[in-house]
Parts: structure tokens; sequence; C-alpha cells
């Protein structure tokens, strides 16, 4: 357990160099630099002033190796495009509301998605499993900003039962101000409704024709008692599978949701970040998200072993 731990740390760690050394060139080989358009009507002296202080005005590779070395510190610099801006104030202001909106997302999400899956599954051939198949379909070809404009349209401009913009802040930012979160939950949960229904009713089919399911019908065991005890929990090893890319996706923000209802979160920035070349924030907020995804997954591998008892943590079978 421990050398296994140990060697996933360093993964881990190899990981985040890998996808920040990628993520530092892709954006140096876009043709211009971010600081083009902010200098370019300014006096020759201030604009070299500015190409100095943000380090534009060495080769490449002195501001990779500078780069590596402020995130192994925790400092990915001041942003470029948010003036006064570092990732450290932009994480501790954006971060709660992009992780509380993707939160109640996944939570609403998973939990009809599952149910939904189970009712498709014990119901396979009937209308409801058909239903059931086709709307998730249908959740999952339309892509979420045009469920976020569609219910803004609807519920807050025409109805206006909820605010077209939004979100809750100072003592409501987690528990409070729950009318303006619920259109954006909404359009942002039918993805993980539709992905999970469908892959839980695959993996129960797939469970239910098993030798120890039959074995257990045959000795008498209620229909309640085989389906969570014996089919259910075995159908879930997908669901954990998919787990860690859902919750990280969820905490790091949901791009387009959030520029739809102006949602001051993560993803929001990021886009506004990315289209800037702004370098410190693109260069944090990946590095955040692959961050929390290698932990995910690092916690998934510990989940197997308690979710089906053959699976040991170095990957054999008892």
């Amino acid at each position: 357990m421990v050398g296994y731990t140990i060697r996933r740390f360093l993964e881990m760690l190899l990981t985040l160099l890998i996808i920040a050394t990628a993520t530092f060139f892709l954006l140096e080989a876009v043709p211009g630099d971010p600081l083009t358009q902010k200098v370019q009507k300014l006096p020759p002296n201030i604009k070299a002033a500015m190409y100095e202080k943000y380090g534009y005005d060495k080769p490449v590779g002195d501001r990779y190796i500078k780069a590596m070395a402020g995130i192994m510190k925790g400092d990915f610099g001041q942003s470029i495009v948010y003036p006064g801006q570092t990732m450290k104030t932009i994480i501790k202001q954006k971060l709660p509301v992009s992780a509380r909106l993707g939160i109640q997302q996944m939570v609403v999400g998973l939990s009809l998605g599952i149910l939904l899956g189970i009712l498709a599954a014990m119901k396979r051939g009937t209308w409801i499993d058909y239903s059931i198949i086709t709307t998730a379909i249908l959740f999952i070809s339309i892509p979420s900003f045009v469920f976020a404009l569609g219910l803004q349209k609807v519920f807050a401009g025409e109805l206006g039962w909820f605010p077209v913009i939004g979100w809750p802040k100072g003592k409501d930012l987690w528990f409070g101000g729950w009318k303006y979160t619920v259109l954006p939950t909404l359009a942002g949960c039918f993805g993980y409704i539709a992905g999970y229904s469908r892959l839980l009713k695959t993996s129960m089919l797939d469970i239910i024709n098993q030798d120890y399911v039959l074995t257990a019908k045959s000795k008498g065991l209620s229909g309640k008692s085989i389906i969570f005890k014996h089919i259910l929990r075995n159908s879930m090893i997908p669901i954990i599978t998919n787990l860690p890319l859902t919750i990280a996706m969820c905490i790091t923000g949901s791009f387009f949701i959030e520029r739809v209802f102006s949602i001051p979160g993560l993803g929001l920035y990021y886009i506004g970040a990315v289209s800037g070349q702004d370098l410190p924030i693109v260069m944090g907020e990946t590095i955040i998200l692959t961050g929390i995804y290698v932990i995910c997954l690092f916690v998934t591998d510990i989940l197997y072993p308690i979710v089906d008892p053959r699976i040991r943590i170095t990957g054999g079978k008892r």
C-alpha cells in the first residue's frame, strides 16, 4: 500500500509537469502575445518596461524555466488580462462560486441519472425504458448552453419566476440565494442525467445475467435484495470510474453556463484568459483542474476494493 501510494504520487507530479509544459508551449505557439494590444499606443520606454515586467523580453526557454519555478512555489504570477489579480486571489474569490454551481449540478444530475438508469434497466423493453433512453439521447445531444438560453428565456424572461442573471454572494454564497441557482443548476444537470442513466442501465443489464444473480434468484431472495445487494453494487464500478472527471469538471466551472447567466466563477475568467493569452491564469486554472482530476483518480482507485472486494489495490484479484 505504501509503495503504491508513493508511485501514484510521483505519477501525479509527472502528469502535472507534462500538462503544465504542454499548456505553456501551446500558448506560446499562438501568434502574437497578450501585451500587443495593450501597449500599441504607449511610448516605447513604457512598452519596454511592460514587456520586462511580464518577462516577454526574454527567450521562450527562460520564460518556461521561470514559469515552472513559480509553479513549484505555488506562484503563477500576476494576470495580464486582469491587472492586479493573481491566481490566488482569483481562486479565493471565484472557486466557491464555481464549486457550488458544479456540486449542485452534479448532485441533481447524478441522483436523477442513477434513479432513471435503475428504472430503465428494471423496465427493460417497456415504454418506460424507451422514454428514458430517448430523453437521455435528447439531453446528451443538445449543448448545455442551449438549455441555459431556453430556460433563461422562458422561466426568467417570459414567466419571471427566476432572475435572468446573477449569483448569491456574501453570507448567501454557499447556502442562500437559491432563486439565482435554480436555472443554472438545471441547465447543467441534463448532461449528467443523460450520461449516467445510460451508463448505469448498460452496466446493470450486463450484471443481471451473471451466474451469482441467477443463484440469488434461485434461493428465493426478494427482488429488492437482489437489486441493491447484488446487481446495483456491482453495477456501480463504471459510475465510480467516471466520477473523477465529473467531480473535477464540476468544481472548476461550467464555462458556457457561467457566461449565459453572468456567474462570476472560474469558468468565466478562464474564457477571458484563454482568448487574451493570459499565461499565468491559464496555467493556474489548468494545473488546478489537472490536480483535482488526478487526486480524484487516486481516490477512485481506493474506492474500487470497497465496491468490489475482489479487486485489490494493486490491481490483482483475490
